[in-house]
């Protein structure tokens, strides 16, 4: 790119959280991004750098000055501009004194409103370097940084003290301050690899710098990567496979600048434990890779990534190792103490929990849970007594020592401690499937009466939160009420219930006590399901319209929503499909100037358009009756699209609001006649063409 430069900005702190740490980079990335858009400077790329001690973003080929533009304003009307002898008006003498000109000096614009006064000006761009710095002053306040610090005498605030900040324009420093830093182009490496100041000479030789003799990986997903074969590698070492979670990944490559594996042991008596506690207890206490043998069970190995090339490696395995026993050690006292108690024997302490000041315990919950599971498998014609003994012991395990401590293993412990107590196995599969889907595209629950579990406890939840008045805002949701929607929705439909969302909403409001606006309630819970459903099906493919056209009919049952959908989306594939839509958009419009009768005189229809298109009705009708009562829509849609040429025929031939009045009602009930047989499936009417 001709006139172009590479720019680098880096900025050096203290560590920063690990766990933000990638969410911050993407943000400045984004920030800068749009701060070069809006500044009209263009590039050919960009990228973001992170590590422990630094966010760096790194702009490709950006042009060295704004270009030049063409500003326009425009002025009063040419009608209003001059008098009848072409004398200029007040108002063109006022506008051509603010745009610092003459009358003559401006040009005309002729539009289909009109010609009007308008005055152009050449504005030269401005060169970068001036530009770029309010670009990431403005790009670094917008970090979404929940708690700033501040720290010294500084006035200025940042998640973390910052110490450095290089800012290149090619070979050239952009001298600002920034953080209350004067830019330069000294940064620093490894903080004991490489302590000394480091010179960058060019942009484009940031990261070849901070690699040697740096000691830094700057790229963020280069770390990733190395990492992640790195452990591999280890645990192939060993004679097994690294468990790699991208959560701890993440976690793991911002926590370290120059990764180095080492591989420990444990004491194998460990295995004993249920593996989740294992995994656990090394992915969140101690930042640990577990490894699985070929069988898929856990080894009593581990990997660990230490920021730093040892001389003497075995003591950081030997640390790492000394450190993760007494881990195991509290986790296998949880184990043997939580099963001193059976589940059952906690039932009554739930009273003791408070779920919510409005809704009551978890004791009240597991009441209304039950009852709806009870509901809802009588609905699905499941084992009730499954459902309602799972429901009971639902939320038991939430008062166990290793739950208390792994509060992510809630439902998990459920299950293990359920089999310890010889409950059935589907109940005990339950406990853990009641929290299903546990985020996006994750598994829903298989059992069936974790499916009702599931269910019932979601749509308690939905209810019972929106009763009290507790409504998501914007990005606010402490109840998880959009994932909870979701996931019955996702249950429902890809486990292929036919649920009656709409009953199990009303059962669900009139097991909650407290006083609230029960229709509301019903009224709104529905609208924020089926609000999901409508992203779920545009993630689908569904188009907003195909959407709206079964809204319209608003069947009860989400998998039945789907059908509809299905049949709608294959069905407007169809030539008649846009002809029939005119036509019931058409038949709509006139159904709502006037009351159409349900019953009508057939014998009046003498015109061959009205009484062929009786006739066509009558056998559809006839026709797409057993197909509705197998819920094969698109069949029956396909046999509505038959109806296509009888319909234009009518609309071609027949008057509908005749003065007759016996005619027109019994005409208009013709068209109500044809309008309700697509309206058993959905609306045609709103599909756009």
């Amino acid at each position: 790119m001709s006139g172009a430069k590479h720019l680098l900005f880096e900025l050096g702190s203290e560590e920063l959280p690990p766990k933000t740490l990638i969410t911050l980079s993407r943000a400045l990335l984004n920030n800068v991004r749009q701060g070069l858009d809006n500044a009209d400077l263009s590039y050919s790329g960009i990228k973001g750098y992170a590590t422990p001690r630094r966010l760096a973003v790194w702009v490709e080929n950006l042009a060295t000055a704004q270009p030049n533009k063409i500003v326009e304003k425009r002025g009063p009307a040419v009608q209003a501009a001059f008098s009848a002898d072409g004398t200029p008006s007040k108002a063109a003498q006022g506008f051509a004194a603010n745009c610092g000109t003459t009358v003559d000096g401006l040009e005309r614009l002729t539009t289909d409103k009109g010609e009007w006064l308008v005055y152009r000006q050449q504005v030269e761009g401005q060169v970068t370097e001036k530009l770029i710095p309010e670009i990431l002053r403005a790009s670094i306040h917008a970090l979404p940084i929940a708690k700033r610090m501040r720290w010294g005498d500084y006035t200025t605030e940042f998640v973390r003290p910052v110490h450095w900040a290089v800012l290149l324009f090619g070979d050239q420093v952009i001298e600002t301050d920034i953080l209350g830093l004067t830019t330069g182009k000294q940064t620093f490496g490894h903080r004991f690899h490489a302590p000394v100041a480091l010179s960058v000479e060019s942009a484009d030789r940031y990261r070849d710098i901070l690699f040697d003799p740096g000691k830094v990986i700057a790229d963020f997903d280069e770390r990733k990567q190395k990492i992640r074969l790195a452990a591999q590698q280890a645990a192939q070492s060993v004679g097994g496979t690294a468990h790699i979670e991208e959560d701890l990944l993440e976690e793991i490559a911002a926590l370290n600048e120059w990764p180095v594996p080492v591989i420990g042991h444990f004491d194998p008596r460990y295995l004993e434990l249920p593996a989740e506690v294992l995994i656990t207890t090394m992915q969140t206490n101690q930042k640990y890779f577990p490894v699985k043998q070929a069988d898929g069970s856990l080894s009593a190995h581990f990997i660990t990534f230490s920021n730093i090339e040892s001389t003497r490696p075995e003591s950081i395995r030997e640390g790492n190792e000394r450190v993760i026993t007494p881990r195991l050690s509290d986790a296998e006292f949880f184990w043997k103490q939580d099963r001193k108690l059976r589940l059952e024997d906690r039932v009554d302490a739930l009273k003791n929990i408070v779920f919510q000041k409005t809704l009551g315990t978890l004791a009240d919950k597991t009441h209304r849970v039950k009852q709806l599971a009870d509901y809802i498998a009588t609905q699905l014609d499941a084992d009730a007594n499954l459902a309602k003994r799972a429901a009971v012991l639902a939320k038991t395990d939430l008062l166990t020592e290793m739950v208390g401590e792994f509060p992510n293993l809630q439902g998990v412990m459920g299950r293990y401690y359920a089999l310890a107590d010889n409950e059935p196995a589907e109940v005990a599969e339950a406990l853990e499937e009641q929290y299903f889907p546990k985020q996006s595209g994750s598994v829903t629950a298989a059992s069936k009466t974790g499916q009702i579990l599931s269910l019932a406890e979601k749509i308690d939840t939905l209810t019972g939160i929106f009763s009290a008045g507790l409504i998501p805002t914007g990005d606010k949701d402490p109840y998880a009420l959009r994932r909870a929607a979701l996931g019955v929705l996702r249950t429902a439909i890809e486990r292929e219930l036919p649920l009656n969302l709409t009953a199990c909403v009303d059962f669900a409001i009139e097991q909650i006590e407290h006083d609230f606006d029960r229709a509301k309630t019903h009224r709104m819970v529905l609208e924020f399901i089926y609000d999901r459903l409508k992203g779920y099906c545009s993630d689908k493919g569904f188009s907003p319209d195909e959407f709206d056209a079964v809204l319209a009919v608003l069947p009860e049952e989400p998998l039945d929503f789907m059908r509809r959908l299905e049949a709608v989306k294959t069905f407007r594939q169809r030539p008649e499909a846009e002809p029939l839509a005119g036509a019931n958009k058409r038949i709509r419009n006139i159904l709502k100037k006037t009351e159409a009768p349900q019953d009508f005189d057939r014998n009046v229809l003498t015109e061959l358009a009205e009484i062929e298109l009786l006739q066509a009705a009558q056998a559809s009708a006839k026709a797409i009756g057993p197909l509705l009562q197998q819920q094969d829509y698109t069949a029956a849609m396909n046999r509505l699209a038959q109806l296509k040429d009888t319909v234009d025929a009518f609309f071609d031939n027949v008057m509908v609001m005749t003065d007759d009045v016996e005619l027109r009602n019994s005409r208009l009930g013709l068209l109500n006649m044809l309008s309700e047989q697509f309206l058993q499936i959905a609306d045609i009417s709103r599909l756009q063409s």
